[in-house]
């Protein structure tokens, strides 16, 4: 970065939405709608390669990369308000907790769960 950036004008933000890679978005629309209860609001492409998905005030969007490999970094960041459900429900699915559920002494309760392509989701609630 150069010394001399002027700084930011009044801008106000919108929405900022992660994309994750999917390998198949078939199954990733099963696992984000089925067992995370997500609403497909918009899809892309014949056959489908991009879909955007709402679910409260989250929104994910999923775009089919089919050699995506998954990383050891967190992807996304979901708050919630209760990470313990949401917890018991992931490990009942059977679904791959990466980290588990913990207090942490920065102010919040959180796991990391991979999806069905690796992709790692940080959750956490504020305490």
């Amino acid at each position: 970065m150069s010394a001399a950036i002027a700084p930011l004008p009044a801008v106000t933000f919108g929405r900022l939405a992660p994309t994750l890679p999917v390998t198949d978005i078939d199954r990733a629309l099963a696992f984000y709608v089925e067992v995370l209860g997500f609403t497909k609001t918009f899809e892309n492409g014949t056959p489908v390669g991009f879909v955007i998905l709402k679910k409260d005030a989250a929104e994910l969007h999923l775009s089919l990369h089919k050699t995506h490999k998954p990383s050891n970094q967190n992807l996304a960041h979901l708050l919630v308000d209760n990470a313990t459900a949401l917890y018991a429900h992931l490990e009942a699915a059977g679904i791959r907790i990466v980290k588990a559920l913990r207090d942490a002494n920065y102010g919040l309760r959180g796991f990391v769960f991979a999806d069905p392509d690796g992709n790692r989701i940080d959750v956490g609630q504020r305490l």
